[in-house]
């Protein structure tokens, strides 16, 4: 294939990524984005195997064959609770293989085009060293992320006197190591580019709390981006230059967008931890205080009785799989002449739009779905809120606890419903470690139970 035709196909792959990060903006339009970002990914490849440049095709067909099976029993097994988790592993493949073609560009210089053993250009040294960097950094920050959400590792910050003295000079060494390394090509400054970056990938996310977790999947989404594009340019391959320079910036665009609903600097939650474990002990939570219990066929009858009902979402509803039992309440709401909405907190579950998705697999009407600043306001006029297993999204100590870690953090406010409906395993406090004084509010009933049990219960009831 010719070079001018070459660049032509990669130009369209380049705009179906454009167009498929375009359509999955929307819900409406997620499928079509997805389908467009195939089609491009179909002609990059063509385009590549198409290259005069390659050498082996058996080799080619083997990391195909390898990683597509791979990737289609994940694809089929995977449970939709557990993709914050595939998502961080995914881009720890990203960051390990930037450094892995950085590093055959440095023993195989010739093959890329960037110069000889000894003799590589300057500039592809200082692209290949910043994408190792940011590469390595991924690829264990990512491992850290995903051991996080699978619970192999405590969401509670891992924090020590020193830890920013010691990022900064870890991030500085790296930095003059750079430096070094381009100007003299030295092999042992490289590898200890690679190995002083993994360390820091550990050490800026281990602090990292639990409620921190969306916006720590949107920030390495970023960085993969960018090591992409780093490589792209020790490459060549101007594609990929493209497509990284695309991740990086959304996945930043994305994780400011997290941390504005959060509340918090994108610097903050980079060099600081916050938030604690999942579990509090119940008698610690509720003290001398009472709340006021519901059971199934309680909130069946406020509900069927109501004229509007907004459904609250939350990382609960994912672990017990209820989406579809929530889906199923709200027709038999509607079909009761019950104005049903869902409200959806940006944070809300373990990654962005992670509710989203669920509520999409259920086939919820996307027009019954709304953002925090959407329908916020609405709640005033509920006559119910039902929040099913989220918790700090909607935890009243953020507006009014100044002591509180989650003071400042919009919530969304339920506690304005006339009645609140909480269903939740038990008193414990949610992600970020912190109790809630909606559970003994007045107006609100506590449903204790499995999240999808209780919901199938009250559809039970409503019929």
């Amino acid at each position: 294939m010719s070079e001018n035709l070459t660049a032509l196909a990669y130009l369209i792959a380049a705009i179906c990524f454009i167009s498929a990060l375009r359509g999955l903006s929307s819900p409406e339009t997620a499928r079509k984005g997805n389908l467009i970002g195939i089609a491009g990914m179909v002609i990059a490849i063509a385009t590549t195997l198409a290259s005069p440049n390659v050498l082996s095709y058996s080799w080619i067909a083997a990391g195909i064959l390898i990683g597509g099976a791979i990737g289609t029993v994940i694809a089929l097994k995977i449970q939709m609770t557990a993709l914050p988790q595939l998502v961080a592993a995914f881009h720890s493949l990203v960051g390990l293989a930037a450094v892995f073609v950085a590093s055959a560009a440095l023993f195989a210089p010739e093959a890329y085009g960037i110069g000889t053993v000894g003799n590589i250009k300057t500039v592809s040294l200082v692209e290949m060293s910043i994408g190792t960097a940011i590469g390595a950094i991924t690829f264990t920050g990512s491992i850290i992320a995903f051991a996080k959400l699978q619970g192999i590792l405590s969401g509670t910050p891992l924090v020590f006197t020193g830890q920013h003295f010691l990022n900064a000079i870890i991030g500085l060494s790296t930095i003059a190591l750079v430096v070094w390394f381009s100007t003299s090509e030295a092999y042992w400054a490289y590898w200890m580019i690679v190995a002083l970056a993994l360390v820091l990938g550990f050490l800026i996310i281990l602090p990292i709390g639990g409620a921190d977790m969306p916006v720590v999947v949107s920030m390495l989404n970023s960085y993969s981006g960018w090591a992409a594009c780093g490589i792209g340019f020790t490459l060549g391959n101007t594609l990929l230059i493209i497509t990284g320079a695309l991740v990086g910036s959304s996945g930043a665009i994305l994780s400011y967008i997290m941390c504005k609903g959060m509340n918090r600097s994108f610097i903050s939650v980079i060099l600081g931890g916050f938030g604690g474990g999942e579990e509090v002990n119940a008698a610690q939570t509720t003290g001398d205080r009472t709340v006021r219990r519901g059971s199934a066929e309680d909130a069946a009858f406020i509900m069927k009785n109501a004229g509007k009902v907004i459904i609250v979402p939350g990382y609960g509803m994912a672990v017990a799989q209820a989406q579809h039992s929530v889906r199923e309440m709200a027709d038999s709401l509607k079909a009761a002449g019950v104005d049903v909405a869902y409200a959806i907190h940006p944070v809300a579950g373990r990654m962005p739009g992670h509710m989203n998705v669920l509520l999409a697999e259920a086939n919820v009407p996307y027009d019954e779905v709304f953002e925090l600043e959407e329908i916020n306001h609405e709640f005033t006029t509920a006559d119910v809120a039902y929040v099913i297993g989220a918790n700090d999204v909607t935890n009243p100590a953020a507006k009014n606890d100044a002591a509180s870690p989650i003071f400042g953090m919009p919530i969304l406010d339920v506690e304005k419903a006339q009645t609140v409906l909480f269903v939740k395993r038990s008193m414990g406090a949610g992600y970020a470690g912190v109790d809630n004084e909606l559970f003994f509010r007045d107006n609100t009933m506590m449903l204790f139970g499995d999240a999808k049990k209780m919901t199938e219960e009250i559809i039970q009831s409503l019929d």
